[in-house]
């Protein structure tokens, strides 16, 4: 399924995991350069969360959630949790 949104309308919208955690909020997006597809979205993490807390930080201190784990936006980003990857490390 293809996902359409308007990029501006994402900025500060919760990503939610379909298990209900809050991760944070979208702060940016990562697009390929190459091929111009839209790779990975830059969270600025929820400190409540534990996906956040465990996931491998960004030099500014943002999680990259893969684009390919995003299944819907609406009125927020829901994102599969099985497709985020191991944090248990």
């Amino acid at each position: 399924m293809v996902k359409y949104a308007i990029a501006k309308q994402l900025a500060g919208k919760r990503i939610i995991t379909t298990d209900g955690e809050e991760l944070g909020r979208v702060i940016d997006l990562y697009m390929n350069p190459h091929t111009g597809k839209l790779e990975s979205v830059l969270v600025e993490p929820n400190p409540d969360s534990t996906y956040a807390v465990r996931a491998k930080k960004e030099g500014s201190g943002l999680i990259a959630v893969p684009y390919a784990a995003v299944l819907d936006i609406k009125d927020v980003m829901v994102v599969d949790r099985r497709n985020l990857g191991d944090t248990s490390s």
